[in-house]
């Protein structure tokens, strides 16, 4: 037997040998695919699909490390607390417009035994309400939280339920609400009330004219805010006036602020600000005016310290004298 030969016969006793085992081979199962997380940018950024859904998601929040000070505290005159704060935000698309749903819960960890902060530690829920287009009906906070630059002024604000309409008419807005007000008159501490806003973009300057009426009181307040862009910054004040206590405004029955947000560089602003009350508690015999200035600096992106300053002085009020109060605040915002 040549050489030739011999690898022949092995080539075929080989290839025998192969075609057996193949018949037993065992065949590797096709990866089941991964479906990755998409990004959804028909809402904004930060949304991204559901898997599985249509549905855009988005979650937000901030870590708050915070000293509160204030020459009036009983307990002491500072108090260092953190405050935690995560809001789900749903989006998707309907024939009815752009349906969506926002949960938002918080807590302050306070180890404290300063009796102003009895409910640190407790998680609440901070807002949780749904939109359908315009539409909105849940909890949350209503037009009259909305304030002006700074840390000054003191407008009103109502995290209440409620029900209603904007209408988004391009460069004008306009909304109308029920509320869920609490009453010291009903049984049950229940009664309702109506808030409406009208508010306009006109290049530079914003303006927004607010009213709302607590039914039970009989009693109502109309607030008016304008903006303007002026050299470095911004230049915002406003007025309310309430006709008595009421849930919407009740601090006095005039009431004037005024404050400019200066952009001294792209990381540091400083916004002075001053507020007068006239007719202090509607009592005729008493006025209070506030004066402060708030500093922020934006240490890098998402991480950003503030610092608000505030004198406060009002007829018989802490014995007339005036006090000065204020926080200092590290905020790590996602």
């Amino acid at each position: 037997m040549n050489i030739k030969s011999l690898l022949l016969g092995s080539a075929a006793a080989l290839a025998a040998v192969s075609g057996a085992q193949a018949a037993d081979a065992i065949v590797a199962a096709e990866p089941e695919p991964m479906e990755y997380v998409r990004v959804c940018d028909a809402f904004g950024t930060g949304y991204f699909y559901i898997p599985g859904t249509e549905t855009c998601l988005k979650i937000s929040g901030y870590v708050r490390f915070q000293v509160d000070f204030d020459e009036r505290d009983s307990v002491a005159n500072w108090n260092a607390r953190t405050r935690g704060l995560v809001t789900f935000a749903s989006k998707s698309d309907t024939e009815y417009g752009p349906l969506g749903g926002t949960i938002t819960v918080r807590a302050w960890a306070d180890d404290s035994s300063n009796t102003l902060n009895a409910n640190d530690g407790q998680v609440e829920i901070d807002e949780a309400f749904l939109t359908l287009g315009g539409f909105r009906a849940g909890y949350g906070y209503n037009y009259w939280d909305a304030g002006i630059v700074g840390e000054t002024d003191e407008l009103g604000s109502n995290r209440i339920n409620q029900i209603g309409y904007e209408a988004d008419l391009g460069a004008f807005k306009a909304g109308i609400f029920l509320d869920e007000l609490n009453s010291p008159t009903f049984t049950n501490n229940d009664t309702l009330g109506v808030e409406g806003q009208i508010s306009g973009a006109f290049g530079p300057v914003k303006a927004a004219l607010l009213g709302g009426y607590d039914i039970d009181r009989e009693e109502g307040a109309v607030r008016g805010i304008l903006s303007a862009a002026i050299g470095p910054g911004t230049l915002e004040g406003a007025v309310v006036y309430s006709s008595g206590v009421n849930a919407y405004y009740s601090a006095s029955e005039w009431a004037y602020a005024i404050a400019y947000e200066a952009k001294v560089t792209d990381k540091f602003k400083i916004t002075p600000g001053f507020q007068y009350w006239d007719n202090y508690a509607f009592n005729s015999n008493r006025d209070g005016w506030k004066a402060g200035v708030t500093f922020d600096y934006a240490i890098t992106k998402g991480f950003a310290a503030k610092v608000s300053v505030q004198y406060t002085e009002i007829d018989g009020v802490n014995r007339g004298d005036g006090y000065t109060s204020g926080y200092f605040r590290l905020q790590r915002s996602f």
